[in-house]
């Protein structure tokens, strides 16, 4: 009988111990989110996303100098607790032990590595006018390490021959060329999501990220893109990071295990945005009509992520700013910029700005209207009191205009008078010098579609976007003339780049894997941003133009004495001769030019002869 209960007593501690054991497994911290953090920001406070197995009926304390928990806020879902730090500038660097406790007991510890900024990291200068964007998607320009292409456990297996499947290239592979694309003239990349896209299919394109704080590991790591980061920087080359507020990734992590209900937009049944922007800024709109535009989701897979949720709005915030930290960014590209709640954007700004003063943002804002995308620029009177406080808008107007421009004959508001009105409507704009001009993008289709094959007109589009005010971006791979409609399949308009991949026949990085005309719109390229990487009057100059006529239009830009004065003749057959006397309000201060392209010297400006289907950009002296 004493045996038996010795037995007894033995199964009852083991019985306890083990409970205890799988209580501790039971409260475990899967992630703390962000990992790591600095000192000396002005906002000194620091929002922790703790998740695990009943992590809020654990109590998290701190104990280290300059470091204290202001507030630990519980939600719906005892898996996760979000935890307010607060860090003092007197903090020195090292691990910040977060030890999570069920009564004296530690149950769990997570670390947050306490970092110190480097110097000069908050006057960082943002990309401005004086710059010309490179827009690259990733997985389509050059893959130069196979070995990431296949990464097991994740979802989505390489397949080049799929329009829309992963194709392999990676950051090693802009690395790699980054000397190309410096030597066209470009002072800063663009590329698309670079964040982890766990998808199961068409994840290639980057914008249903799975995991903000972790670069896709088919592109490469977190310490690759800090790499690629720091050897753009070596050679005078900013880097935009995209970055997504507006929806996640239907197999992002947090979607089996929602901290709250209202995380993201949630619908008996899947329901789609109307994409009716006039809705956000229009004073008549019914709520029914907002409410789908904002809250809808993008796609099947990409869940619309709820900002009005101050937790969520807050956990993308730092994630920027993580991001620009971390990798030394010097601009982020928004996507689907006025879609999540617009007062939590606006909030977004004030902090990017609060701690990068001189850091760039630029808004996707997909409005083809002026007067209703000036709604979304920083400063502009809206009727209703609301300022984005974002400088940097994507010039759609003038995107749309180009698209039509140069296939139309003059007309009261066609043909080249389309570029003529989109400037004539920067009296709306608070900052037309922050608009960033461009005739095409990964969305939109590619110059060589819907200009017919017909590289004047390219010349043209080259000309124009880089001597206009403003920023230009282009595309990667038009200048080897790409083409692609966009609005019929996206696959069409994401090729991959001649010679980026392993056995390619043809490698157009290299002048001699080029055609004849491929080289002579790329030459062009180079030489109008090459001259433009250093004038300061295409930079800053203000602009007099001259209202087209015969099919040519002119214009000026002016900066203190110096003047460039650029002539697009739209006439496809004629040559044309111009009588410069109209121009005389300018011209009078200057003798003589050179053509920016050919060298051409002008030693007199009395008549011009600007050939058909082409642009002159003539440097005034």
């Amino acid at each position: 009988m004493l045996r038996n209960k010795k037995v007894t007593s033995m199964l009852l501690i083991a019985l306890m111990v083990m409970g205890n054991v799988f209580a501790a497994m039971a409260r475990t911290t899967e992630r703390i989110e962000p990992s790591s953090w600095w000192i000396g920001f002005k906002e000194p406070t620091v929002q922790l996303m703790a998740y695990g197995k009943d992590i809020a009926t654990l109590r998290p304390e701190v104990n280290y100098p300059g470091v204290t928990i202001e507030r630990i806020i519980a939600v719906e879902n005892p898996n996760y607790l979000f935890i307010d730090l607060r860090i003092e500038k007197n903090a020195k660097p090292g691990n910040v032990q977060i030890q999570f406790k069920q009564g004296n007991r530690v149950r769990t510890t997570r670390t947050l590595e306490l970092l110190e900024r480097e110097k000069g990291s908050a006057e960082r200068e943002g990309f401005n006018q004086s710059d010309a964007i490179y827009l690259i998607m990733p997985d389509r320009f050059a893959n130069a390490n196979p070995d990431n292409d296949m990464i097991p456990g994740m979802l989505e297996k390489p397949n080049r021959a799929e329009p829309y499947g992963r194709h392999g290239g990676d950051l090693k592979g802009i690395h790699e060329n980054l000397d190309f694309i410096k030597n066209m003239g470009f002072t800063a990349i663009w590329l698309n999501p670079v964040q982890e896209n766990d998808q199961p299919q068409a994840s290639y394109h980057g914008y249903a990220i799975t995991d903000y704080y972790k670069i896709d590991r088919r592109l490469g790591s977190n310490e690759e893109y800090k790499k690629l980061v720091d050897a753009c920087r070596a050679r005078g080359i900013k880097m935009i990071m995209d970055m997504v507020f507006n929806h996640c990734g239907s197999k992002h992590w947090w979607m089996n295990d929602l901290p709250t209900a209202d995380w993201v937009h949630q619908y008996p049944e899947f329901t789609r945005s109307n994409y009716r922007l006039s809705t956000v800024s229009d004073p008549y709109a019914s709520k029914a009509d907002l409410d789908l535009t904002v809250r809808g989701w993008f796609d099947t897979t990409m869940p619309d992520m709820n900002l009005k949720n101050e937790l969520v709005a807050n956990y993308l915030i730092q994630n920027s700013i993580w991001w620009i930290e971390y990798a030394g960014l010097q601009g982020i590209r928004m996507d689907t910029y006025p879609y999540p709640d617009k007062d939590a954007m606006a909030t977004w700004m004030k902090r990017i700005k609060k701690e990068y003063p001189d850091f760039t943002v630029v808004g996707e804002s997909w409005i083809s209207n002026p007067a209703k995308l000036v709604y979304w620029q920083k400063d502009f009177p809206n009727q209703d009191g609301y300022n984005s406080y974002m400088k940097n808008l994507m010039d759609f107007p003038m995107a749309e205009a180009l698209g039509r421009a140069f296939n139309e004959g003059e007309g009261w508001d066609s043909g080249l008078q389309r570029l003529y009105d989109v400037l004539a409507d920067d009296h709306l704009y608070r900052y037309p010098f922050h608009l960033v001009v461009f005739a095409e993008n990964h969305d939109l289709g590619r110059m060589m579609h819907f200009y017919d094959g017909d590289i004047n007109k390219m010349k043209m589009a080259i000309a124009f976007i880089g001597t206009v005010r403003g920023i230009p971006q282009w595309y990667y791979g038009s200048e080897i003339l790409m083409g692609g409609d966009g609005g019929r399949s996206h696959a069409a308009i994401r090729q991959n780049y001649p010679g980026g991949w392993p056995g390619d026949e043809v490698n157009a990085f290299t002048r001699e894997g080029r055609t004849a005309e491929q080289n002579d719109v790329f030459d062009y390229l180079t030489k109008v941003l090459n001259y433009r990487k250093t004038s300061e009057v295409l930079h800053h100059g203000n602009t007099l133009h001259f209202i087209p006529q015969n099919e040519v239009y002119v214009y000026f830009r002016y900066f203190e004495d110096e003047a460039v004065m650029v002539m697009l003749n739209n006439n496809p057959d004629n040559n044309t001769t111009l009588e410069m006397s109209r121009f005389n309000e300018i011209l009078k201060h200057y003798s003589r030019g050179k053509e920016v392209v050919t060298g051409k010297q002008y030693d007199k400006l009395d008549k011009i002869t600007v050939p058909a289907k082409s642009a002159l950009i003539i440097e005034l002296r």
